[in-house]
């Protein structure tokens, strides 16, 4: 069957499912899911959603996960570390982070 039945939307969000799995599938080589915490799970399925196309910044971690400034800033030097994401910026109030593909 040919992709052209199928509306853009529709390809889109096939792409999109495509996306997150792989992206899932290569965290879970490197590290057992587990060691992420359900605000880390939950921020970068929004990252994956296509919700922060800039990137996050840690004070948007800290709304969106719910925590504390100094737990973002662990949550996302955590998540760095496991190479999920990858810090940009020159540092400070610029410093965004944007997934590892």
């Amino acid at each position: 069957m040919s992709l052209t039945c199928y509306s853009p939307h529709a390809i889109n969000n096939i792409e999109l499912t495509i996306a997150k799995t792989q992206f899932w599938l290569r965290v879970d080589r490197r590290l057992l899911t587990s060691a992420l915490t359900t605000e880390q799970v939950k921020v970068l399925n929004r990252l994956l959603d296509g919700d922060f196309s800039d990137g996050i910044s840690s004070s948007q971690y800290q709304k969106v996960a719910k925590v504390s400034r100094a737990t973002a800033t662990r949550h996302l030097a955590q998540l760095v570390e496991q190479q999920c994401l990858v810090k940009t910026g020159a540092g400070g109030r610029s410093t965004r982070y944007v997934l590892l593909n």
